[in-house]
């Protein structure tokens, strides 16, 4: 939709250049008096010459390229003086995403190159690369026994890529911790209401649909899970399941301490059945990395989400002006080229538009 601007904001942020306007104004006069005198011109031609045919004079003649640099270099002296206003613009709401991902023993499982968590790690890369982050807000809690929170919801893309460049290598639960050896998918959705409620403590309601994104290789269906997929939908708030594995899994590594030998080896398969179900009684979808490439699965994800955000609203902000105005000199100048007839005046325009190039050039 086309931006509206709202005129009775508009306003200058420094309005002491808008007293240069003096000098185009009295070339302007300058001009008009010029006109005026090729006007006379023109007429006393005409009685004084006898010709077989009328002859015809254009109307500005060289003059016209002027008015086109006098209205250029007013249009300038507005930017410089930075005009604003209030713009509002129509686009479809914007979406909330918890991401929940697993990073509990069976994440080092290497059934998946090089593991399930760094795996999983490169997805999220793409899945935050594939969103246009206007409006979009994303927050990002890890979980295995326990959940532990990274990311409150936040707009800015570099805040999540931060996390993920500091978490790329391994899991923050290491495998030697006896919590880690436990997949609580129900303490994550927990935590990211918890997410969502203290977003609304301390900003108010943001009005974006919200949605829980879990990143796992699977957990066993229990009364706990049911409990905390039925207080999600009772929040609207779906619960979109990516599964990261493989049908024939691995072995989840041992963990290098002393007491090593009183782990039991320990076999770990995706549980595409369990994880179908999850999703759908949180009023969600399935997905699975490696079922396409990355971005493919982001996208999709991502239109699904798209889909229960498609109702309207006037986004407002305050915003500069003055690119609009430098255009529009800019298309002044060019209609006024186009009034050029002599080949030396276009040279010296073809001179000054390569001095412009050049300076602009060396300012970059």
């Amino acid at each position: 939709m086309i931006p509206k601007i709202a005129l009775d904001t508009f306003s200058f942020a420094t309005p002491l250049y808008l007293w240069l306007l003096a000098l185009p104004a009295a070339l302007l006069v300058l001009w008009v008096w010029q006109l005026a005198a090729r006007r006379r011109d023109a007429t006393r031609l005409r009685r004084a010459r006898l010709l077989p045919v009328r002859e015809r004079f254009s109307t500005f003649g060289d003059l016209g390229f002027w008015l086109c640099a006098l209205i250029a270099a007013s249009l300038c002296i507005v930017a410089l003086a930075g005009p604003r206003a209030r713009i509002a613009a129509v686009r479809n709401a914007s979406t909330d995403i918890v991401i929940l991902q697993d990073g509990s023993a069976s994440m080092y499982v290497k059934d998946v190159a090089p593991d399930r968590w760094r795996r999983s790690v490169r997805f999220l890369r793409a899945f935050a690369g594939a969103l246009s982050w206007k409006g979009d807000r994303v927050a990002l809690a890890l979980f295995a026994h326990l959940c532990s929170p990274q990311v409150r919801l936040t707009k800015d893309p570099n805040a999540l890529f931060f996390f993920l460049d500091h978490l790329s290598e391994r899991s923050p639960f290491r495998l030697e911790d006896i919590p880690t050896w436990d997949t609580n998918i129900e303490e994550g959705i927990r935590w990211g209401l918890r997410i969502v409620e203290k977003d609304q403590e301390l900003f108010g309601e943001s009005g974006n649909p919200r949605a829980f994104l879990v990143i796992t290789d699977g957990q066993a269906w229990s009364g706990s899970v049911a409990s905390a997929l039925a207080t999600a939908r009772a929040r609207h708030i779906p619960v979109y399941i990516v599964g990261v594995g493989t049908t024939s899994g691995g072995m989840i590594p041992q963990p290098q301490t002393p007491t090593a030998q009183s782990f039991e080896p320990v076999h770990s398969v995706l549980d595409r059945a369990s994880l179908i179900q999850l999703a759908q009684a949180g009023g969600g979808e399935y997905f699975e990395i490696g079922r396409g490439s990355d971005r493919d699965v982001a996208f999709s994800i991502i239109g699904r989400l798209r889909k229960r955000s498609d109702q309207a609203k006037v986004v407002e902000s305050f915003d500069d002006l003055y690119w609009r105005f430098l255009l529009a000199a800019g298309v002044m100048l060019c209609v006024g080229t186009l009034m050029l007839r002599t080949r030396t005046e276009l040279g010296w325009q073809l001179a000054g538009a390569v001095a412009v190039v050049l300076l602009m050039a060396t300012m970059l």
